[in-house]
Protein backbone atom coordinates (compact mmCIF):
# COMPACT_ATOMS: atom_id res chain seq x y z
CA UNK A 1 0.00 0.00 0.00
CA UNK A 2 1.83 3.05 -1.12
CA UNK A 3 -0.43 5.80 1.25
CA UNK A 4 -1.27 3.76 4.47
CA UNK A 5 -4.06 5.29 6.83
CA UNK A 6 -1.02 5.93 9.14
CA UNK A 7 1.93 8.16 8.71
CA UNK A 8 3.94 10.60 10.22
CA UNK A 9 3.95 14.30 9.55
CA UNK A 10 6.59 16.93 10.13
CA UNK A 11 4.82 20.07 10.25
CA UNK A 12 5.02 23.35 12.63
CA UNK A 13 2.63 22.27 14.87
CA UNK A 14 3.80 18.48 15.58
CA UNK A 15 2.67 16.51 18.48
CA UNK A 16 5.79 16.34 20.90
CA UNK A 17 8.02 13.34 20.83
CA UNK A 18 7.93 10.29 23.32
CA UNK A 19 10.44 8.32 24.62
CA UNK A 20 9.72 5.83 22.01
CA UNK A 21 10.33 8.06 19.23
CA UNK A 22 8.39 11.13 17.37
CA UNK A 23 4.51 10.98 18.02
CA UNK A 24 2.15 10.01 15.36
CA UNK A 25 0.41 12.82 13.94
CA UNK A 26 -3.23 12.64 12.99
CA UNK A 27 -4.50 14.20 9.27
CA UNK A 28 -8.06 15.76 9.52
CA UNK A 29 -10.11 13.65 7.39
CA UNK A 30 -8.21 10.98 7.29
CA UNK A 31 -9.40 8.32 9.33
CA UNK A 32 -12.22 9.82 11.23
CA UNK A 33 -15.69 10.62 9.30
CA UNK A 34 -15.52 14.61 8.64
CA UNK A 35 -16.89 17.01 10.92
CA UNK A 36 -21.00 17.69 10.39
CA UNK A 37 -20.76 14.35 7.83
CA UNK A 38 -24.05 11.94 8.25
CA UNK A 39 -23.64 8.85 10.29
CA UNK A 40 -25.57 5.99 9.86
CA UNK A 41 -29.10 5.15 11.50
CA UNK A 42 -27.31 3.52 14.24
CA UNK A 43 -25.25 6.21 15.16
CA UNK A 44 -22.35 4.63 13.58
CA UNK A 45 -20.13 5.61 11.07
CA UNK A 46 -20.55 5.32 7.03
CA UNK A 47 -17.86 3.77 4.92
CA UNK A 48 -17.81 6.61 3.24
CA UNK A 49 -16.50 8.75 5.90
CA UNK A 50 -13.60 6.58 6.33
CA UNK A 51 -10.13 7.02 4.06
CA UNK A 52 -10.37 5.06 1.11
CA UNK A 53 -7.34 3.33 1.64
CA UNK A 54 -8.82 1.40 5.22
CA UNK A 55 -10.99 -0.40 1.97
CA UNK A 56 -8.35 -2.52 1.07
CA UNK A 57 -8.25 -4.26 4.48
CA UNK A 58 -11.77 -3.93 5.23
CA UNK A 59 -13.52 -5.70 1.96
CA UNK A 60 -10.13 -8.07 2.03
CA UNK A 61 -10.71 -8.89 6.10
CA UNK A 62 -14.51 -8.56 6.40
CA UNK A 63 -16.36 -10.44 3.56
CA UNK A 64 -15.47 -13.79 2.18
CA UNK A 65 -14.72 -14.10 -1.70
CA UNK A 66 -17.73 -15.70 -2.66
CA UNK A 67 -19.97 -12.84 -0.87
CA UNK A 68 -17.74 -10.36 -2.26
CA UNK A 69 -18.23 -11.79 -5.53
CA UNK A 70 -22.01 -12.26 -5.69
CA UNK A 71 -22.56 -8.44 -4.85
CA UNK A 72 -20.24 -7.03 -7.33
CA UNK A 73 -21.61 -8.77 -10.24
CA UNK A 74 -24.56 -6.49 -9.23
CA UNK A 75 -22.24 -3.61 -10.63
CA UNK A 76 -19.69 -5.20 -12.96
CA UNK A 77 -19.09 -7.82 -14.89
CA UNK A 78 -17.31 -10.31 -13.05
CA UNK A 79 -17.89 -13.97 -14.56
CA UNK A 80 -14.46 -15.60 -15.15
CA UNK A 81 -12.77 -12.77 -13.17
CA UNK A 82 -10.25 -14.14 -10.20
CA UNK A 83 -10.74 -13.53 -6.71
CA UNK A 84 -7.86 -10.74 -6.61
CA UNK A 85 -9.64 -9.07 -9.79
CA UNK A 86 -12.82 -8.89 -7.58
CA UNK A 87 -11.39 -7.39 -5.17
CA UNK A 88 -9.80 -4.45 -6.72
CA UNK A 89 -12.79 -3.84 -8.96
CA UNK A 90 -14.50 -4.22 -5.64
CA UNK A 91 -12.33 -1.57 -3.77
CA UNK A 92 -12.26 0.88 -7.22
CA UNK A 93 -16.18 0.44 -7.21
CA UNK A 94 -15.94 1.78 -3.55
CA UNK A 95 -13.97 4.88 -3.87
CA UNK A 96 -15.45 6.38 -7.03
CA UNK A 97 -19.59 5.18 -6.56
CA UNK A 98 -21.69 5.81 -3.71
CA UNK A 99 -24.10 3.42 -4.52
CA UNK A 100 -21.18 0.80 -4.42
CA UNK A 101 -20.08 2.11 -0.99
CA UNK A 102 -23.64 1.86 0.51
CA UNK A 103 -24.29 -1.28 -0.84
CA UNK A 104 -20.55 -2.68 1.06
CA UNK A 105 -21.94 -1.25 4.05
CA UNK A 106 -25.47 -3.06 4.13
CA UNK A 107 -23.73 -6.18 3.50
CA UNK A 108 -20.97 -5.69 6.02
CA UNK A 109 -23.55 -4.98 9.20
CA UNK A 110 -25.45 -7.96 7.83
CA UNK A 111 -22.98 -10.38 8.16
CA UNK A 112 -21.55 -8.66 11.43
CA UNK A 113 -24.56 -7.92 12.92
CA UNK A 114 -24.16 -9.74 16.61
CA UNK A 115 -21.02 -8.17 17.03
CA UNK A 116 -22.10 -4.74 16.10
CA UNK A 117 -24.89 -5.18 18.56
CA UNK A 118 -22.43 -6.22 21.06
CA UNK A 119 -20.37 -3.47 20.50
CA UNK A 120 -23.33 -0.96 20.66
CA UNK A 121 -23.21 -1.21 24.43
CA UNK A 122 -19.56 0.13 24.85
CA UNK A 123 -19.26 3.86 25.33
CA UNK A 124 -15.25 5.14 25.24
CA UNK A 125 -12.30 4.42 23.54
CA UNK A 126 -10.73 2.25 26.64
CA UNK A 127 -13.29 -0.64 26.95
CA UNK A 128 -13.46 -0.44 22.60
CA UNK A 129 -9.25 -0.86 22.38
CA UNK A 130 -10.14 -3.45 25.41
CA UNK A 131 -12.12 -5.16 23.42
CA UNK A 132 -10.08 -5.28 20.10
CA UNK A 133 -7.38 -6.81 22.10
CA UNK A 134 -9.80 -9.40 23.10
CA UNK A 135 -10.38 -10.04 19.65
CA UNK A 136 -7.30 -10.69 18.56
CA UNK A 137 -5.97 -13.46 21.42
CA UNK A 138 -9.60 -15.28 20.46
CA UNK A 139 -8.62 -14.98 16.44
CA UNK A 140 -12.39 -13.58 15.93
CA UNK A 141 -10.69 -10.44 14.00
CA UNK A 142 -13.39 -10.19 11.19
CA UNK A 143 -16.41 -8.74 13.08
CA UNK A 144 -14.43 -7.29 15.65
CA UNK A 145 -12.40 -5.44 12.86
CA UNK A 146 -15.60 -3.95 11.59
CA UNK A 147 -17.41 -2.75 14.35
CA UNK A 148 -14.27 -1.06 15.66
CA UNK A 149 -13.66 1.38 12.44
CA UNK A 150 -17.22 1.54 12.42
CA UNK A 151 -18.25 2.79 15.92
CA UNK A 152 -19.21 6.24 16.66
CA UNK A 153 -16.40 6.34 19.72
CA UNK A 154 -13.45 5.13 17.59
CA UNK A 155 -10.33 7.49 17.24
CA UNK A 156 -8.10 8.01 14.83
CA UNK A 157 -5.24 6.36 16.72
CA UNK A 158 -7.51 3.11 17.44
CA UNK A 159 -8.67 2.65 14.36
CA UNK A 160 -4.63 2.81 12.66
CA UNK A 161 -3.45 0.50 15.79
CA UNK A 162 -6.29 -2.07 14.26
CA UNK A 163 -4.90 -1.58 10.99
CA UNK A 164 -1.49 -2.16 11.59
CA UNK A 165 -2.00 -5.19 13.67
CA UNK A 166 -4.08 -6.60 10.66
CA UNK A 167 -1.11 -5.83 7.93
CA UNK A 168 1.53 -7.76 10.42
CA UNK A 169 -0.68 -10.84 11.37
CA UNK A 170 0.57 -12.47 8.11
CA UNK A 171 4.01 -11.78 8.60
CA UNK A 172 3.92 -13.20 12.26
CA UNK A 173 2.72 -16.25 11.03
CA UNK A 174 5.73 -16.98 8.69
CA UNK A 175 8.40 -16.30 11.33
CA UNK A 176 6.34 -18.51 13.67
CA UNK A 177 7.03 -21.31 10.58
CA UNK A 178 10.69 -20.29 10.35
CA UNK A 179 11.54 -20.85 13.57
CA UNK A 180 10.35 -24.78 13.31
CA UNK A 181 12.34 -25.46 10.60
CA UNK A 182 15.41 -24.08 12.26
CA UNK A 183 14.56 -26.26 15.20
CA UNK A 184 13.73 -29.14 13.26
CA UNK A 185 17.08 -29.11 11.41
CA UNK A 186 19.16 -28.21 14.54
CA UNK A 187 17.40 -32.41 15.37
CA UNK A 188 18.62 -33.77 12.74
CA UNK A 189 22.21 -32.38 12.80
CA UNK A 190 22.18 -33.86 16.47
CA UNK A 191 20.71 -36.93 15.58
CA UNK A 192 23.84 -37.57 13.13
CA UNK A 193 26.26 -36.87 15.63
CA UNK A 194 24.93 -39.43 17.99
CA UNK A 195 25.11 -42.15 15.49
CA UNK A 196 28.55 -41.18 14.51
CA UNK A 197 29.85 -41.37 18.13
CA UNK A 198 27.45 -45.03 18.28
CA UNK A 199 29.07 -46.31 15.59
CA UNK A 200 32.71 -45.31 17.14
CA UNK A 201 31.53 -47.17 20.58
CA UNK A 202 30.67 -50.18 18.22
CA UNK A 203 33.90 -50.23 17.02
CA UNK A 204 35.92 -49.90 19.72
CA UNK A 205 33.82 -52.64 21.53
CA UNK A 206 34.69 -54.83 19.03
CA UNK A 207 38.44 -54.26 18.94
CA UNK A 208 38.46 -54.60 22.89
CA UNK A 209 36.94 -58.20 22.46
CA UNK A 210 39.38 -59.12 20.02
CA UNK A 211 42.30 -57.97 21.94
CA UNK A 212 40.77 -59.82 25.27
CA UNK A 213 40.27 -63.21 23.33
CA UNK A 214 43.98 -62.91 21.18
CA UNK A 215 45.35 -62.58 24.56
CA UNK A 216 43.62 -65.78 26.16
CA UNK A 217 44.20 -67.73 23.35
CA UNK A 218 47.99 -66.49 23.01
CA UNK A 219 48.63 -67.37 27.03
CA UNK A 220 47.11 -70.68 26.22
CA UNK A 221 49.35 -71.16 23.20
CA UNK A 222 52.50 -70.33 25.86
CA UNK A 223 51.52 -72.60 28.57
CA UNK A 224 51.17 -75.16 26.11
CA UNK A 225 54.68 -74.32 24.73
CA UNK A 226 56.42 -73.84 28.10
CA UNK A 227 54.92 -77.26 28.91
CA UNK A 228 56.40 -79.52 25.85
CA UNK A 229 59.90 -77.60 25.84
CA UNK A 230 60.43 -78.30 29.12
CA UNK A 231 62.09 -81.60 29.66
CA UNK A 232 60.67 -81.61 32.94
CA UNK A 233 57.57 -83.38 33.81
CA UNK A 234 54.81 -81.60 34.50
CA UNK A 235 54.41 -83.64 37.30
CA UNK A 236 57.73 -82.26 38.75
CA UNK A 237 57.42 -78.71 37.92
CA UNK A 238 57.28 -77.27 41.98
CA UNK A 239 53.58 -76.55 43.12
CA UNK A 240 54.51 -72.85 43.78
CA UNK A 241 55.43 -72.11 40.02
CA UNK A 242 52.45 -73.67 38.41
CA UNK A 243 50.17 -71.56 41.10
CA UNK A 244 52.05 -67.99 40.19
CA UNK A 245 51.21 -68.93 36.43
CA UNK A 246 47.79 -69.52 37.52
CA UNK A 247 47.19 -66.52 38.86
CA UNK A 248 49.05 -64.17 36.43
CA UNK A 249 46.47 -65.82 33.62
CA UNK A 250 43.27 -65.53 35.92
CA UNK A 251 44.20 -61.78 36.58
CA UNK A 252 44.82 -61.01 32.74
CA UNK A 253 41.69 -63.01 31.87
CA UNK A 254 39.58 -60.81 34.54
CA UNK A 255 41.32 -57.48 33.72
CA UNK A 256 40.00 -58.02 29.88
CA UNK A 257 36.51 -59.50 30.81
CA UNK A 258 36.42 -56.43 32.88
CA UNK A 259 37.10 -54.04 29.71
CA UNK A 260 34.85 -55.80 27.65
CA UNK A 261 31.60 -55.19 30.31
CA UNK A 262 32.83 -52.12 30.59
CA UNK A 263 32.51 -51.40 27.07
CA UNK A 264 29.24 -53.34 26.29
CA UNK A 265 27.63 -51.56 29.11
CA UNK A 266 28.61 -48.07 27.37
CA UNK A 267 27.72 -49.66 23.95
CA UNK A 268 24.24 -50.32 25.15
CA UNK A 269 23.82 -47.23 27.12
CA UNK A 270 24.67 -45.30 23.74
CA UNK A 271 22.12 -47.23 21.84
CA UNK A 272 19.61 -46.81 24.32
CA UNK A 273 20.10 -42.46 24.30
CA UNK A 274 19.94 -42.95 20.15
CA UNK A 275 16.65 -44.66 20.47
CA UNK A 276 15.57 -42.31 22.81
CA UNK A 277 16.52 -38.99 20.54
CA UNK A 278 15.61 -41.07 17.60
CA UNK A 279 12.02 -40.89 18.83
CA UNK A 280 12.11 -37.52 20.07
CA UNK A 281 12.99 -36.59 16.41
CA UNK A 282 10.41 -38.22 14.85
CA UNK A 283 7.53 -36.53 16.97
CA UNK A 284 8.95 -33.28 16.64
CA UNK A 285 8.90 -33.52 13.40
CA UNK A 286 5.31 -34.96 13.10
CA UNK A 287 4.82 -32.16 15.24
CA UNK A 288 6.53 -29.65 13.10
CA UNK A 289 5.00 -30.71 10.27
CA UNK A 290 1.91 -30.30 11.91
CA UNK A 291 2.17 -27.23 12.53
CA UNK A 292 3.45 -26.66 9.28
CA UNK A 293 0.33 -27.27 7.47
CA UNK A 294 -1.64 -25.55 9.97
CA UNK A 295 0.61 -22.38 9.75
CA UNK A 296 -0.01 -23.34 5.78
CA UNK A 297 -3.83 -23.68 6.11
CA UNK A 298 -4.12 -19.91 8.18
CA UNK A 299 -1.61 -18.33 6.06
CA UNK A 300 -3.94 -19.40 3.46
CA UNK A 301 -7.45 -18.23 4.76
CA UNK A 302 -5.38 -15.08 6.10
CA UNK A 303 -4.13 -14.35 1.84
CA UNK A 304 -8.25 -14.89 1.37
CA UNK A 305 -9.38 -12.85 3.58
CA UNK A 306 -6.71 -10.35 2.40
CA UNK A 307 -7.53 -11.49 -0.83
CA UNK A 308 -4.44 -12.12 -2.01
CA UNK A 309 -5.17 -15.29 -3.28
CA UNK A 310 -7.73 -17.56 -4.63
CA UNK A 311 -9.74 -19.53 -2.71
CA UNK A 312 -8.31 -22.90 -1.08
CA UNK A 313 -9.61 -25.88 -3.54
CA UNK A 314 -9.04 -28.69 -1.15
CA UNK A 315 -11.27 -27.04 1.52
CA UNK A 316 -13.96 -26.60 -0.97
CA UNK A 317 -14.16 -29.95 -2.21
CA UNK A 318 -14.32 -31.40 1.28
CA UNK A 319 -16.55 -28.72 3.10
CA UNK A 320 -18.35 -28.02 -0.20
CA UNK A 321 -22.29 -29.23 0.70
CA UNK A 322 -20.69 -31.63 3.79
CA UNK A 323 -22.30 -31.91 7.33
CA UNK A 324 -19.66 -31.74 10.27
CA UNK A 325 -19.97 -32.22 13.72
CA UNK A 326 -17.70 -30.26 16.21
CA UNK A 327 -17.29 -32.18 19.61
CA UNK A 328 -15.88 -30.60 22.65
CA UNK A 329 -13.36 -27.63 21.59
CA UNK A 330 -13.37 -24.25 23.37
CA UNK A 331 -16.52 -21.77 22.78
CA UNK A 332 -14.67 -18.81 21.58
CA UNK A 333 -13.37 -20.56 18.66
CA UNK A 334 -16.46 -22.13 17.46
CA UNK A 335 -17.75 -18.93 15.50
CA UNK A 336 -13.85 -18.85 13.67
CA UNK A 337 -14.50 -22.84 12.58
CA UNK A 338 -18.20 -21.84 11.88
CA UNK A 339 -17.05 -19.22 9.51
CA UNK A 340 -14.78 -21.26 7.64
CA UNK A 341 -17.17 -24.45 6.64
CA UNK A 342 -19.61 -22.04 5.80
CA UNK A 343 -17.23 -19.91 3.85
CA UNK A 344 -16.61 -23.32 1.66
CA UNK A 345 -20.20 -24.17 1.32
CA UNK A 346 -20.77 -26.59 4.40
CA UNK A 347 -22.86 -26.61 7.71
CA UNK A 348 -21.26 -26.73 11.04
CA UNK A 349 -23.03 -27.77 14.11
CA UNK A 350 -21.45 -28.05 17.34
CA UNK A 351 -21.60 -30.62 21.18
CA UNK A 352 -19.96 -29.58 24.04
CA UNK A 353 -19.11 -33.08 24.71
CA UNK A 354 -19.43 -33.11 28.24
CA UNK A 355 -21.16 -35.95 29.76
CA UNK A 356 -23.97 -34.08 31.57
CA UNK A 357 -24.56 -32.76 27.71
CA UNK A 358 -24.63 -36.32 25.90
CA UNK A 359 -27.49 -38.41 26.83
CA UNK A 360 -29.49 -38.52 23.63
CA UNK A 361 -28.38 -35.10 21.81
CA UNK A 362 -24.65 -36.40 20.85
CA UNK A 363 -26.48 -39.60 19.08
CA UNK A 364 -28.39 -37.49 17.19
CA UNK A 365 -25.87 -35.04 16.11
CA UNK A 366 -23.95 -37.61 15.01
CA UNK A 367 -26.42 -39.66 13.10
CA UNK A 368 -27.02 -35.95 11.51
CA UNK A 369 -23.61 -35.55 10.66
CA UNK A 370 -21.57 -36.93 7.27
CA UNK A 371 -17.80 -36.15 9.84
CA UNK A 372 -17.38 -35.91 12.99
CA UNK A 373 -14.32 -34.15 14.32
CA UNK A 374 -12.88 -33.37 18.18
CA UNK A 375 -9.69 -32.00 19.64
CA UNK A 376 -7.60 -34.03 21.60
CA UNK A 377 -6.86 -31.71 23.82
CA UNK A 378 -10.05 -30.42 24.88
CA UNK A 379 -12.06 -33.42 25.35
CA UNK A 380 -12.17 -36.08 28.07
CA UNK A 381 -11.30 -39.58 27.37
CA UNK A 382 -14.81 -41.19 28.37
CA UNK A 383 -16.50 -38.69 25.83
CA UNK A 384 -14.07 -39.49 23.68
CA UNK A 385 -14.50 -43.66 23.40
CA UNK A 386 -18.17 -42.79 23.53
CA UNK A 387 -18.31 -40.47 20.27
CA UNK A 388 -16.02 -43.47 18.47
CA UNK A 389 -18.15 -46.31 19.54
CA UNK A 390 -21.81 -44.15 18.34
CA UNK A 391 -19.77 -43.17 14.91
CA UNK A 392 -18.50 -46.70 14.67
CA UNK A 393 -22.20 -48.02 15.03
CA UNK A 394 -23.67 -45.51 12.83
CA UNK A 395 -21.17 -45.81 10.18
CA UNK A 396 -19.80 -42.39 10.44
CA UNK A 397 -16.45 -41.16 9.46
CA UNK A 398 -14.57 -39.40 12.97
CA UNK A 399 -11.46 -37.15 12.63
CA UNK A 400 -9.41 -36.03 15.54
CA UNK A 401 -7.60 -32.76 15.88
CA UNK A 402 -4.40 -31.85 17.34
CA UNK A 403 -5.61 -28.81 19.09
CA UNK A 404 -9.07 -26.79 19.26
CA UNK A 405 -7.54 -23.83 16.87
CA UNK A 406 -9.05 -22.89 13.64
CA UNK A 407 -5.25 -23.59 12.14
CA UNK A 408 -5.84 -27.49 13.24
CA UNK A 409 -9.32 -27.36 11.66
CA UNK A 410 -8.38 -25.86 8.60
CA UNK A 411 -5.15 -27.62 8.44
CA UNK A 412 -7.36 -31.42 8.81
CA UNK A 413 -9.42 -30.48 5.42
CA UNK A 414 -6.71 -29.04 3.31
CA UNK A 415 -4.82 -32.66 2.59
CA UNK A 416 -6.34 -35.46 0.81
CA UNK A 417 -10.04 -35.73 0.20
CA UNK A 418 -11.57 -37.56 3.20
CA UNK A 419 -12.88 -40.93 2.23
CA UNK A 420 -16.45 -42.39 1.54
CA UNK A 421 -18.45 -41.94 5.16
CA UNK A 422 -20.00 -44.90 5.28
CA UNK A 423 -16.43 -47.26 4.61
CA UNK A 424 -14.50 -44.85 6.79
CA UNK A 425 -16.44 -45.33 9.52
CA UNK A 426 -16.41 -49.08 9.15
CA UNK A 427 -12.77 -49.19 9.40
CA UNK A 428 -11.92 -46.27 11.37
CA UNK A 429 -12.28 -48.02 14.79
CA UNK A 430 -11.83 -51.51 16.31
CA UNK A 431 -14.54 -51.03 18.36
CA UNK A 432 -17.37 -53.72 18.00
CA UNK A 433 -20.19 -52.10 16.24
CA UNK A 434 -22.76 -54.89 17.93
CA UNK A 435 -21.64 -55.22 21.19
CA UNK A 436 -19.28 -51.83 21.71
Amino acid sequence: MLNPPFRRLASANAAPATPDGPALQHVAGCCEPPEGGDEAPSGRVRLSDLDTNFYCSVIGTCLTTAELRKLIARFADVQGASDLHVHHEAVRLATQNAIVSKALQKALDHRHAATIQRLSSLHDVQALTAYWEEALHQGEIPGAYWAVLMHRKGTPELRNRAFGDIHMLSHLVGAANRADIRRLAALEHDNVELRDRLDRHQLRSQELIEERDKSIAHLKLELIEASRANATPIATVPAKARLEESEKAAVLIAVQTERRERAEQASAFAATEVARLTEELEHLRAHAMALGRELGAAETQLKMHAGEGASNACLDQQLQGRRILYVGGRPSSAPAIRDLVQRHGGELRRHGGALEDRSGLLAAAVSWAEVVVFPVDCIDHESVDNLKRLCTRQQVRYLPLRSAGIASFAAAFSGPPVEDAGEAGASSSPICPRHG
